[in-house]
């Protein structure tokens, strides 16, 4: 794999860091800024929803720039956003900075995708995508634990300096490592971004992504007091637990891609998706007895992000067969539909941990990804109709 890799999965890793890290931060942060849990909390929907914007209008609108000046860009926003709430004077300051660097996030998960793609042959490219999303699953075993014990030690300003220092070592490493001559778009008019928008196609895929990824994030986003009240787990345990799990999911984003790459997005989706409806299905029954309930977290782990990189690619795929000079715009709105699926994930299991038991957001889970699981079939079908059309021309 190119070296190339290794700067957009250092960025990767500085921007989970920073989106995943606030979520053990908001206690800290709502006494020192003298605000409530719920608006220390809205820090988190915030910059999801910076995710959400940035992801498709800002890719569309630097579509006919340099990929590598406009992913130099990124980073410096990125730190930019992170050195504002390091000296964010207040809460209102603090809700820019996260807007600002959510903007970032978005546009860079998007023409990362891309460009990552274009650095390998065409069989490795979901291998590519998944190398460099593992900065984002690495982020999640390591940078938010470091980035929560700074915050808590040294206070939560001290964390976005850290990261911001993160910023500008990816940001060395890309200028360094990323090729100049990186394959530049023609720009694409307002009625081919629409096109995006509309083509049923793709809209079929950001549902997937919004479903699979939705169905994951009902449960885990209560996977801690699951673990606590149900499994019966101290907090230290649980630490070590999410730890493990941590490196289960980046263990399994990897072999996603790789699944991908071999059998091609739809079959390594059909295949995933399966295995995480089951495992879901099964914590629902596991998770009162401690150690079957460790060893169904660690299974499900390893299927909770495997399908990001086929989604990923797919999506690549479709818009390079539907939107030829719109892929980067599909792309982004692709890590637009990942980031609803976090928010509506997280909506679903709240509602359910407050009518029901916390075990029942697993089985709530399952059946939302098994929603996902049957509109990738039929997008499978589908892509054989299509296939057998043009054959038959």
């Amino acid at each position: 794999m190119p070296l190339a890799l290794l700067a957009l999965t250092l960025s990767a890793f500085a921007i989970g860091t920073t989106e995943f890290v606030i979520v053990g931060l908001v206690p800290t942060i709502a006494q020192d800024l003298s605000v409530s849990l719920p608006s220390a909390g809205l820090l988190v929907s915030l910059y999801a929803v910076g995710v959400a914007i940035g992801a498709p209008v800002l890719t569309a609108l630097t579509g006919r720039f340099n990929r590598k000046l406009v992913l130099l860009g990124l980073m410096a926003l990125f730190i930019a956003g992170n050195l504002l709430a390091w000296q964010a004077p207040s809460y209102s300051s603090l809700i820019t900075a996260r807007i600002l660097t959510g903007l970032a996030h978005g546009v860079f998960f998007s023409i990362g995708s891309t460009i990552a793609t274009s650095l390998v042959s065409k069989d490795k490219e979901a291998s590519a995508i998944a190398i460099m999303f593992t900065g984002l699953t690495v982020a999640l075993v390591t940078g938010v634990p470091l980035g929560t014990w700074i915050g808590q030690h040294f206070g939560w300003r001290a964390t976005f300096l850290v990261v911001s220092v993160l910023g500008v070592l990816a940001l060395i490493g890309s200028a360094i490592l990323v090729p100049n001559n990186l394959k530049k778009n023609v720009p694409a008019t307002f009625a081919q971004q629409l096109k995006v928008l509309t083509h049923p196609r793709l809209l079929l895929v950001y549902l997937i992504t919004i479903l699979g990824y939705g169905g994951t994030f009902t449960a885990f986003t209560y996977l801690a007091p699951l673990l606590q009240d149900v499994s019966g787990f101290n907090e230290g345990a649980i630490s070590l637990i999410m730890l493990v799990y941590g490196v289960s999911v980046a263990i399994g984003n990897i072999q996603g891609g790789k699944l991908a790459d071999r059998m091609g997005p739809i079959r390594a989706l059909t295949l995933i998706f399966g295995g995480l409806i089951v495992i879901l299905g099964v914590l629902t029954f596991t998770a009162a007895n401690p150690i079957t309930a460790v060893i169904t977290i660690l299974i499900w782990g390893a299927f909770a992000f495997g399908n990001v990189p086929g989604l990923q690619v797919y999506v690549v795929q479709q818009a390079e067969r539907f939107v030829p000079q719109a892929v980067d715009v599909a792309s982004g709105l692709n890590i637009a539909a990942f980031n609803i699926g976090i928010a509506l994930g997280s909506i679903v299991g709240g509602q359910v941990v407050s009518g029901m038991a916390l075990t029942d957001t697993a089985w709530i889970g399952a059946l939302i990804v098994t929603a996902a699981l049957l509109l990738t079939l039929l997008a499978g079908r589908l892509d054989k109709r299509h296939a057998s059309s043009i054959a038959t021309a």
